[in-house]
């Protein structure tokens, strides 16, 4: 066997590409640093002796959790109160994303039937999706304190805000989800007569269900996060009782609640995979 044969059989050393993968780090770096600048994004301070102290002796009162008695039936109480912040929320931003998820899927468009819709049915499609960009774009938070105001503290201002930001979401996210799928089934039953209402029921719903649940389910899990949230600025549940033991530096009533929390959230995980499992 000769010399030049061995010498091609023998695997490469150097990735051929390498310089290309260098180029694209360094243009990264050349991006990213003015927004670290712009951000003053500076970790090193975290090993500052004086922040280390602070953070020592901080995490160091989580240790034990609170766990009397009375503590916990309060955190029972505001846990209880926060799923249902979260659940009346997003079950008001389903009342509002359903109808103009219907509004906004051009599949469900009589009028798109021959090929191009006409004009009052278009015009009324983009306004329906621009009012579901308008919806999303405002925070919950921002949401939250405008309804503070208006309805005074307390958890009517966390469901109303829940429902309104995540009803811009769900809309918008629905109709794309029914947008990509199979739509000959729901034009067929459009052109036999079928209402927008039975085409989405028989046609679209049928082929989308696992996956429009599983969002759902998801946006329910962002909504006990956003409900603990919200808490911070007045509006009830875990968040504002956490907010409480954060001022007073109690970590032991802190890790309890974050304890609790992650149960919240883990629970709604599992739920999403039975959910998908069934529907599967």
């Amino acid at each position: 066997m000769s010399t030049a044969f061995v010498a091609r059989r023998q695997p490469v050393q150097r990735d051929p590409a390498w310089p290309g993968r260098l180029g694209w780090l360094l243009a990264a770096v050349v991006l990213l640093w003015p927004l670290l600048v712009t951000t003053e994004f500076k970790p090193w301070v975290l090993l500052d002796p004086q922040a280390v102290r602070v953070t020592g002796h901080f995490i160091a009162s989580f240790v034990p959790p609170a766990h009397s008695l009375e503590f916990l039936s309060l955190v029972a109480r505001e846990t209880w109160r926060t799923v249902a912040i979260a659940t009346a929320g997003i079950t008001l931003g389903l009342l509002l994303a359903v109808p103009l998820t219907l509004v906004a899927t051009r599949a469900l468009s009589m009028s798109a039937l021959t090929g191009q819709m006409a004009s009052l049915p278009l015009a009324l499609r983009r306004a329906v999706r621009m009012l579901l960009i308008g919806l999303r774009s405002v925070p919950e938070l921002v949401w939250a304190l405008v309804f503070v105001r208006v309805v005074g503290l307390g958890p009517a201002a966390g469901v109303l805000a829940i429902a309104l930001t995540y009803g811009g979401m769900l809309g918008k996210v629905y109709a794309e989800i029914l947008e990509s799928g199979d739509a000959q089934v729901t034009q067929t039953l459009l052109r036999n007569g079928a209402s927008r209402l039975q085409a989405f029921a028989y046609g679209l719903l049928p082929q989308n269900a696992a996956e429009l649940t599983s969002y759902t389910v998801y946006r329910w899990e962002c909504a006990i996060r956003s409900s603990v949230v919200l808490g911070f600025v007045g509006a009830g549940g875990l968040g504002q009782l956490m907010d409480g033991s954060l001022k007073m530096f109690a970590g032991g009533e802190v890790l309890t609640m974050l304890i609790v929390f992650v149960g919240l959230v883990a629970l709604a995980d599992r739920l999403s995979a039975a959910l998908r499992r069934a529907l599967g």
